[in-house]
């Protein structure tokens, strides 16, 4: 009886977007809200044409709304090639090679991408070398220094961290060496949409790559101070892992890391996110694309 509910409602369902002749986002999210399983929504995507969001705000609201990480990346590859079919199921880790355009390999750094940041583990199997770290939101709290505070009437700091949900990231690398690219949305210095993906950052040297701590079900790091007099930016340079970048053409560019990466969960942060800490408690940009170390 509840299949047969189950399937009255994803007909209904169809007929409402098959009358909206196209599907986006919110065709997604009613799919999503109304309880399908996964393989079926992402037969409707794949099945039918549309034009989707893939921004980070576009990308933030399907994940906040309940869409699974294999959902979202059948809908970067429909709008990548809406003209192309797209697999039934596509794992996180294949799911940003699939932006590449057909007839070019989607572990080759040289193909054109969408705008994001990408993973290259080596030790990947093939064709899911590369994987796309999807923007993350972290949320704002306090740590340390909070007696002294109270004591000193505001006059002592406050340390402020940044605190991500889950205890790890989706994406995940095996290599203690991975390589990083950037694929910015402009290839003009200072041009990077300010509602895009990157939050108008144009190079890797506006990013700092953090190691997160693991608490419960949490990860968080520290990305400044306050106290009543204002507020300032400052990460423990201890959680530190340092970078050198190189542009290989106009927009794009490699990072490599200098240190080896311990297996534990990171994040690069915009200098927006990890150094403009507000007088309130707020900073410029809550972004942190992560990913974690087995």
């Amino acid at each position: 009886m509840q299949k047969s509910l189950l399937a009255l409602v994803f007909l209904a369902i169809c007929a409402s977007l098959q009358a909206q002749q196209t599907m986006d986002n919110d065709a997604v999210l009613k799919l999503v809200k109304a309880g399908l399983s996964d393989n079926l929504i992402i037969a409707t995507i794949n099945s039918q044409p549309g034009t989707y969001n893939t921004t980070a705000d576009g990308l933030i609201a399907l994940k906040s709304a309940g869409a699974s990480d294999k959902v979202m990346g059948a809908v970067l590859a429909r709008a990548a090639a809406p003209g192309q079919p797209s697999p039934a199921t596509i794992p996180m880790t294949a799911a940003a090679s699939s932006t590449a355009p057909a007839g070019t390999s989607p572990d080759d750094p040289n193909a054109p991408h969408e705008a994001g940041i990408y993973v290259y583990d080596e030790t990947a199997a093939s064709g899911s070398k590369m994987a796309m770290l999807e923007p993350n939101v972290y949320t704002q709290g306090k740590t340390g220094g909070m007696l002294a505070s109270a004591m000193t009437y505001g006059i002592a700091k406050v340390k402020m961290k940044a605190v991500l949900r889950g205890a790890h990231a989706n994406a995940r690398v095996t290599t203690s060496q991975p390589a990083f690219y950037f694929y910015f949305e402009k290839t003009g210095a200072g041009l990077s949409n300010a509602s895009g993906i990157f939050g108008g950052t144009s190079t890797p040297n506006e990013y700092t790559l953090l190691k997160f701590d693991q608490k419960g079900d949490t990860r968080e790091t520290l990305i400044g101070s306050m106290n009543a007099f204002g507020a300032s930016g400052g990460t423990d340079n201890k959680a530190i892992v340092p970078f050198t970048y190189t542009k290989l053409r106009p927009g794009v560019y490699k990072v490599s890391l200098s240190v080896s990466l311990q297996p534990a969960e990171y994040g690069f942060i915009s200098s927006g996110g990890s150094v403009a800490v507000g007088p309130m408690g707020g900073t410029t940009n809550s972004r942190v694309f992560d990913f974690g170390r087995n």
